[in-house]
């Protein structure tokens, strides 16, 4: 009886109240301020990452106690006086920061890379991509760590009695300094700690079911946190979506891309572009022409620069010399009154965005959090500000013309690579492209899959779209192309129609390039 009378204690509730508020100031605190540091540590500027770690380093490497009390008396001394339980809130969270910091690092660095190019691609800016598609991701790994030094932060605000701060455990000790009843009042006291953590916990399985996107539902809770973080949820997805029937895809993209039936003359021009990686030459001095209307394959061995020269058009890489424009303009570079280009400072994302360039990635890159309509309507309505009803409908039309309406409420990790592909396809479609990026479209498919790919992007050609295709499809190359460029070595070796090229090849090193992959593709066959 005693025990329970200790357990429902005013004095030892207060105490634990006044420990869960610092817990829950200090952690939130703590995770802004660790977000800050962890970006730091990512930056490209080494100034701002040694500053970074030199602050974790010595945070992580000092007492807690210490620190408190260094900031307890230190502060009054400079003028500036705070409450103890300010001072115990300001300590924690510059402590928690260090360790927060470290946690959301690794939780950034277990996202594929690529989430973050296919974002870029789309146009939006980094602090947009770091909301809509790292962190979500990266709260898969985040929870465990973060929920782990909660709980250690509720048990450890027990340090604050060293500041004075009369909190739980200084609570028990002040009751048991009257009646010295150790036993039944400690006890009491690590109950309560119990419930407090086990509540954390339980939090914690909660966040942790509703950020694993490999599930297949989740529950009325797990929409409202998802709604909290800005996503659209996927039962509202589906609600509001029109279920259309299939409609022929070059007349939709005749709709949806109105700038293809205005567009002439050339749309992507490239001059003299060079690109190295150390001392390793990938593009030397190339020039390309790109017409509006015109469908450009580009062949050739794997490392002879055709992937670099499709990101650099889109600006996913930085020019070394030379210059690109896309309908004109400069894709985030200016002119230098001089002659040449030097990258923008500001505005990279925006030069994207308006340049309305759509990319298909050879591995998809779809944003594994999204089901496939989300993944369509994300760019429309985040970059570009379209209404997202209106977005909805458009999504809905584009996977509908290529045979997915009923698969738009799926996630990706549910599409065959096929479907994934032609969801990537939708997605580049919704920015209503001026040009079309494709970087090897079939080659991490089964042969069986490729067709299906195939189909969606003769449908394109059809509709007049302007594409760059890097593919080893010789077939599929021969029916779609109005021009193959050859590329080895970084050099642009040979180009033409494609009955030239792909049947009277002048150079000796596009014929044996044409004769091994004419063999695969028999193999295949």
């Amino acid at each position: 009886m005693q025990f329970l009378t200790y357990l429902a204690s005013p004095f030892l509730l207060r105490g634990a109240l006044l420990a869960l508020k610092i817990a829950a100031l200090a952690m939130v605190l703590g995770l802004l301020l660790g977000l800050v540091l962890a970006l730091a540590r990512l930056s490209r500027h080494a100034g701002i990452r040694g500053a970074a770690w030199f602050y974790i380093w010595f945070v992580r490497g000092t007492p807690l106690l210490l620190q408190l009390v260094f900031i307890f008396d230190v502060l009054p001394s400079v003028g500036l006086t705070l409450s103890t339980f300010a001072t115990a809130v300001v300590g924690f969270s510059l402590n928690e920061a260090a360790f927060s910091a470290e946690i959301i690092r690794g939780g950034i660095l277990a996202v594929n890379r690529n989430q973050g190019i296919a974002a870029a691609a789309l146009g939006m800016p980094p602090l947009l991509t770091l909301r809509r598609i790292i962190l979500p991701q990266a709260m898969r790994s985040i929870l465990p760590g973060v929920a782990n030094q909660t709980i250690s932060m509720v048990k450890g605000t027990s340090i604050a009695s060293v500041i004075f701060v009369n909190e739980l455990t200084f609570s028990a000790e002040q009751i048991v300094g009257q009646n010295f009843q150790f036993f039944q009042v400690f006890a009491a006291a690590g109950l309560i700690y119990l419930i407090m953590t086990s509540a954390i916990a339980l939090a914690q399985i909660a966040l942790e079911r509703h950020f694993d996107f490999l599930r297949e539902e989740g529950d009325g809770v797990t929409q409202r946190l998802r709604s909290m973080f800005g996503m659209i949820t996927k039962q509202a997805s589906e609600k509001q979506a029109v279920q259309p029937g299939r409609e022929r895809l070059p007349a939709l993209i005749g709709e949806l891309c109105r700038d293809i039936a205005s567009a002439d003359g050339p749309c992507v021009i490239c001059h003299n572009v060079q690109k190295s990686y150390g001392e390793r030459d990938i593009l030397k001095g190339i020039d390309l022409t790109v017409n509006a209307g015109e469908v450009v394959v580009i062949m050739g061995p794997s490392g002879s620069g055709k992937s670099t020269l499709l990101r650099m058009i889109n600006h996913l890489e930085p020019l070394d010399w030379g210059e690109i424009t896309v309908n004109g303009q400069l894709v985030g570079y200016e002119p230098l009154n001089g002659g040449g280009v030097r990258p923008v400072r500001k505005g990279l994302a925006r030069a994207r965005a308006a340049a309305r360039i759509g990319m298909v990635f050879q591995h998809f890159n779809l944003f594994e959090h999204l089901t496939a309509l989300e993944n369509v309507i994300e760019a429309p309505v985040m970059v570009y500000r379209q209404k997202p009803e209106e977005a909805r409908a458009a999504a809905a039309r584009l996977l509908g013309a290529v045979g997915l309406a009923r698969h738009m409420g799926h996630l990706p990790h549910r599409l065959s690579g096929g479907q994934q592909q032609r969801v990537a396809i939708a997605r580049a479609l919704a920015v209503s492209p001026r040009v079309m990026l494709f970087d090897e479209p079939t080659s991490a498919l089964d042969p069986e899959l490729v067709g299906e790919v195939l189909t969606v992007i003769r449908g394109l050609a059809e509709a007049g779209m302007t594409m760059v295709i890097v593919t080893h499809e010789v077939r599929f190359a021969r029916e779609v192309a109005d021009r193959i460029l050859f590329m080895d070595d970084g050099v642009i070796v040979e180009q033409g129609p494609p009955a030239s090229v792909l049947d009277r090849p002048v150079h000796d090193r596009t014929r044996r390039f044409l004769r091994m992959v004419n063999t695969v593709e028999e193999e295949v066959v």
